[in-house]
């Protein structure tokens, strides 16, 4: 039996453009919101908080909860390799200092960088969940987005 998993995730927008994690796979480069897993004893602040540093190098003010999205793996198209259920709790975030890939020091799994993306509408960034550029362009209201990629 695998547990579900509490994920904390920071949306951090200046200028119409997303602050990413920057990850490659043998399709090139894909963005995910920086953030990670809740430990025990930790409140949902103090997970971004800690994951903020970790991932970018910065220290954030954590604002209101904005989303909240289910990933059940089997459901989507890393079902083979994915078994996770995770549920994910995005924040509105205000950066204290400038995201600096040096100072981060316990990087995401296969990040490889630090990424402000465009989100304007020029283009369509390879951005996971993948309806989050979407819903932020569109000023999407919803805050539970149930089992979504």
């Amino acid at each position: 039996m695998y547990p579900v998993r509490n994920s904390v995730k920071a949306l951090i927008i200046r200028n119409d453009r997303l602050l990413c994690i920057r990850k490659t796979d043998k399709e090139g480069y894909y963005y995910i919101l920086p953030g990670g897993g809740q430990e025990k004893n930790e409140t949902f602040v103090e997970t971004l908080r800690r994951e903020c540093r970790e991932e970018l190098g910065a220290a954030v003010t954590v604002g209101r909860l904005r989303f909240i999205r289910e990933y059940i793996g089997r459901n989507h198209e890393f079902k083979e390799t994915d078994d996770a259920h995770q549920v994910e709790f995005m924040f509105e975030c205000s950066l204290l200092e400038e995201p600096d890939i040096e100072k981060a020091h316990h990087l995401d799994e296969g990040q490889d960088g630090i990424t402000w993306v465009d989100i304007s509408g020029n283009g369509k960034p390879r951005v996971y969940p993948k309806v989050l550029v979407d819903r932020l362009r569109d000023g999407y209201q919803e805050v539970y987005w149930g089992d979504v990629n």
